[in-house]
């Protein structure tokens, strides 16, 4: 890289600045919300994910009311209506067709109208959300990863940093921090239960998912978007939208220290068919850390093969190993986390909204931001067959937006990254 437009410890100095809870240096918009308000419900990306975040946002808080809801795709949105429609939280719903926005715009339109907004479209857009949000002093649950390339990170970050100054809450879809089993053994594990860390192994094998065959009247431009999880530019590949939440925990079991430097491989050895866009189905990865430690990442998104996502982990005096299922520690002694269990991506959204009520404010802005950019670093060596630094993924030039964002545009390239004729931008 010619020049640095931003260093490691700035980054993360910044990043940390921007995790700080509270009303320090409030700007003159009145974040609190008194419990006799209404909280005014937004939803922008109405596929499953939304759908589901509407319906744990209306669920955490007894005064709240879902008011407008926007997506690329009428039939997404009315689908989603119709879902939120059949359950319980039906009567904090009040979304009439004036407040049902369709299109690349509607974005704009459902932050005008909400207090809280819900962003859980295709990654690539979470920038731009987010910030316009910030920008119109709303409160913002953000579905991960929060970028698909170190630019969109970047402009994360400042509107992270934005919204702390306004004392606005920011909650992150990395719903493993909000699960109580992982809380209580990674404290153990900060606690020093093993000792310093020596090394981390985590595995993330998983079957495929949808793929949405192409229709005779879609132009290049709404197939991307219908099947948004296969292009690099919508999604991030899937060691950044789906393999984040490991590398999240892995960030958090290190207390929030970041790898200096990544190397490996990936390619595609199945999912090689034109449906499939451009992603990678595997990618296996070295992070090594600045105190010598070191994280082997392996993931893969392949069906019939075994299926496997558990953290192991090497520390001075005993080991962990992490699962959904079971989470123990053995230094010596075996501990297993027989405590109270939780619906994790309920618990986000209760905790952002109990934020808003008392004035104080939650920022996840640090942490969603660096593992997001730990996930686009690691694509970006396996892309290329290099090593990448922290730096270069930080401060990369790449930028995996289209020309312009209509039905009829060109979207962004979509050729299969070939290692050692990929460059790292």
């Amino acid at each position: 890289m010619k020049s640095s437009i931003f260093s490691r410890r700035h980054f993360l100095k910044a990043s940390s600045a921007a995790a700080v809870c509270g009303a320090i240096g409030v700007s003159a918009a009145r974040a609190q919300k008194s419990p006799g308000e209404t909280l005014r419900v937004g939803l922008v990306g109405c596929g499953g994910r939304g759908t589901g975040a509407a319906a744990q946002a209306l669920a955490a808080d007894s005064n709240v009311k879902l008011v407008a809801m926007g997506d690329a795709f009428r039939d997404r949105l009315e689908g989603s209506l119709a879902t939120l429609s059949k359950q319980d939280i039906a009567s904090k719903m009040d979304v009439p067709e004036k407040n049902r926005f369709v299109g690349f715009d509607a974005y704009e339109k459902v932050i005008e109208l909400s207090d809280v907004v819900l962003l859980a479209t295709p990654p690539h857009f979470r920038p731009m959300h987010l910030q316009a949000a910030i920008d119109a002093g709303k409160h913002v649950f953000a579905e991960k990863p929060i970028a698909v390339d170190g630019q969109g990170v970047r402009k994360v970050l400042a509107a992270c940093e934005q919204a702390r100054k306004k004392n606005l809450s920011v909650v992150s879809g990395l719903a493993m921090r909000y699960a109580y089993p992982y809380r209580e053994t990674i404290k153990r594990l900060h606690d020093g239960a093993v000792g310093n860390l020596r090394a981390i192994q985590v595995n993330d094998f998983r079957g495929p998912i949808w793929v949405k065959p192409r229709q005779p009247e879609w132009t290049d431009m709404e197939y991307h978007m219908r099947n948004w999880y296969y292009f690099t530019w919508l999604s991030g590949d899937f060691n950044v939208e789906q393999h984040v939440h490991l590398l999240d925990l892995c960030s958090w079991i290190m207390k929030d220290e970041y790898p200096v430097r990544a190397y490996g491989s990936g390619g595609r050895q199945v999912r090689t068919a034109p449906e499939f866009g451009n992603i990678y189905d595997h990618h296996s990865l070295v992070y090594e850390y600045a105190n010598g430690t070191r994280l082997w990442a392996a993931c893969r998104q392949m069906a019939g093969c075994m299926s496997e996502i558990t953290t192991h982990i090497l520390g001075e005096k005993g080991t962990a190993n992490l699962s959904q299922r079971n989470l123990e520690i053995n230094a010596g002694e075996k501990w297993v986390y027989r405590g109270e269990k939780n619906n994790q991506m309920q618990t986000e959204h209760d905790e952002l909204f109990a934020s808003i009520r008392s004035g104080k404010a939650i920022n996840n802005g640090g942490y969603m931001s660096k593992s997001t950019l730990m996930a686009i670093m690691g694509r970006m060596a396996t892309y290329t067959g290099q090593a990448v630094t922290w730096e270069q993924a930080l401060n990369s030039q790449e930028n995996l937006s289209p020309d312009r964002y209509t039905w009829d545009a060109t979207p962004p390239k979509s050729e299969v990254a070939i290692p050692s004729v990929t460059r790292v931008i």
